[in-house]
């Protein structure tokens, strides 16, 4: 567990008493984390967009097609995204 001081603007300070009085929390720092577990993953696993995902996959059918299922080596992978 990590301790930290912080300042809250009135707003922040009256989201985080709506928090803890919505889940019934103890006090404001799990008010702040049950924040952090609601919005959190917005932020730190942000959703792949389509597009990505589709010029991966290609890239993966370009390659198994043109070189069998064979392994490939740290080179041959970093050749495919360009490093």
């Amino acid at each position: 567990m990590v301790d930290a001081r912080v300042e809250l603007s009135k707003y922040s300070n009256r989201v985080l008493a709506v928090v803890k009085a919505k889940y019934d929390l103890r006090d404001k720092s799990a008010a702040i984390n049950k924040f952090v577990e609601m919005y959190g993953p917005e932020e730190v696993e942000p959703e792949v967009k389509e597009e990505y995902v589709k010029k991966i996959l290609k890239i993966e059918d370009d390659y198994y097609n043109n070189r069998g299922r064979r392994k490939m080596s740290d080179k041959e992978l970093d050749g495919l995204f360009g490093k």
